[in-house]
């Protein structure tokens, strides 16, 4: 054990010295969190433009006369409503004047109350917006009730309700409640804002590069002639590879939590219990060590090492949303769950959303068997670099 720490020590001393792990564990994921959370930042704070509605309809129309009036009255986007004649609203469209044209026809009322189905005339401009699809969903939604309205009383009277009461069967249908209604809320579980998505996505991704530090010295050390030194020493066989793997291991717990934390710090994340966060590095460090365990054994020389190395953080860096956010469903939403980051990132979306160690067993589970994997496969896989 004592040569173990020794071994370990001076692996940690050696790092610290050659600056390497702070180049690529903190300031290149630090600046690269930076440039993109200015590039794409601001996707979690869109706002809806405020909409001006060119809108035609008859003076006498009731029927137009609601349906106007409940336009107006929508507050997010805020709505301008210009009421014009229907020759002009075209015209007001196409000048930008207006995002959105509404021409409610001549007689709208009176095929409402015929049972017709409401027809109505939407124009959109060149540089509408999503206020205007907002606007354009409530306006479908209110001639919806009108359609009920007019389908009920027509209803009612074909099946002879008295005559006096049918009024009051079509009011009864329109104003019934939706059956959805919206509020404001915090996002579900498992989802983190764009800013936090890009902080976990890109401490995952340079975790794998500060893990084969320590690995991947394997192969360095055996150009340099080292090792067979190294192994010759009054020690188990096996104390240098696990001084490799307790190297990589404290420098991925380190750099990450500090990636994590400045990344709050900066960029206004939370992701929740500490506790349950530390739980999640640990895990993904361990399957990131043991991912660096097999390229040691396959790769012939540190170049391909570290070659490799570089592939394999991009892809699953990337993949877990390191560069941009993901959704995916499916056999590739299920192929991404495999990803070690991509657990880890979901992981803390969860605590993000307020969960703790209870709700994290299915990210948990998949970075412990990602990492007892891929570190029996590294004792199965031959290695290359000793055969080379």
């Amino acid at each position: 054990m004592r040569a173990l720490w020794t071994m370990t020590l001076g692996d940690l001393r050696q790092r610290v010295r050659d600056k390497s792990v702070f180049i690529f564990g903190l300031v290149v994921p630090l600046a690269l969190m930076t440039v993109l959370n200015l590039l794409m930042g601001d996707l979690d704070n869109t706002e809806l433009d405020d909409v001006t509605v060119a809108a035609s309809a008859e003076a006498d129309d009731q029927f137009a006369a609601q349906l106007l009036q409940t336009i107006g009255q929508i507050e997010e986007p805020a709505v301008t409503l210009d009421e014009v004649p229907a020759d002009q609203v075209q015209d007001q469209v196409d000048s930008g004047d207006a995002a959105l044209g509404l021409v409610v026809p001549e007689g709208f009322g009176a095929e409402m109350a015929a049972g017709d189905g409401p027809s109505v005339e939407f124009i959109q401009g060149g540089d509408s917006g999503l206020g205007s699809d907002v606007v354009i969903s409530v306006a479908q939604g209110v001639l919806d009730q009108f359609t009920a309205a007019t389908v009920a009383a027509n209803a009612g009277a074909a099946a002879g309700v008295p005559p006096d009461q049918v009024p009051a069967l079509g009011q009864q249908a329109a104003t019934a409640g939706p059956a959805l209604t919206m509020s404001e809320g915090e996002v579900a579980a498992e989802q983190l804002t764009t800013q936090g998505t890009l902080v976990a996505g890109q401490a995952g991704l340079f975790l794998l590069f500060t893990v084969g530090f320590g690995v991947l010295s394997l192969l360095a050390e055996r150009e340099q002639g080292t090792l067979p030194r190294l192994r010759s020493m009054p020690m188990r066989p096996g104390t240098v590879v696990a001084a490799k793997g307790v190297v990589s291991f404290i420098l991925g717990v380190v750099t990450t939590s500090l990636l994590l934390g400045l990344g709050s710090l900066f960029f206004g994340v939370s992701f929740g219990s500490p506790v349950a966060v530390a739980i999640l590095v640990l895990c993904v460090v361990t399957a990131g060590t043991s991912l660096m365990f097999i390229v040691a054994r396959i790769a012939r020389t540190a170049e391909q090492a570290n070659v490799a190395q570089s592939i394999l953080a991009i892809v699953l860096g990337m993949a877990s949303g390191a560069f941009f956010p993901i959704q995916a469903t499916g056999v590739a939403g299920a192929i991404l769950d495999l990803n070690p980051i991509a657990a880890f990132v979901r992981g803390l979306g969860i605590t993000s959303g307020g969960g703790d160690l209870a709700d994290l067993g299915v990210p948990i589970a998949y970075m412990l068997v990602f990492a007892v994997v891929f570190g029996l496969a590294s004792r199965l896989v031959p290695d290359r670099g000793v055969a080379a």
